[in-house]
């Protein structure tokens, strides 16, 4: 599905600025019909399920314990 260079932002919780500017630089994809640039949302379904397997597991990371050092001596 395309939507405009204001739906994306709001999509993606970003500025449209900063949208605009990724277009320009081609760090996202777009067409322009003559009037507006319209960005596919699909591109961005990737991103997001990698996004969210960083984000669980960076948590599974937090929750893991330290585990006790065989080599440490108590030496007072």
């Amino acid at each position: 599905m395309y939507k405009t260079i204001e739906e994306t932002a709001i999509a993606i919780n970003m500025p449209q600025s900063q949208v605009m500017r990724y277009v320009i630089e081609g760090r996202i994809h777009s067409v322009h019909d003559g009037e507006q640039f319209l960005i596919n949302s699909q591109q961005f379904d990737t991103y997001f399920e990698q996004l969210e397997q960083i984000k669980h597991e960076i948590d599974i990371w937090k929750n893991t314990p330290i585990p006790e050092d065989i080599d440490i001596k108590d030496e007072d």
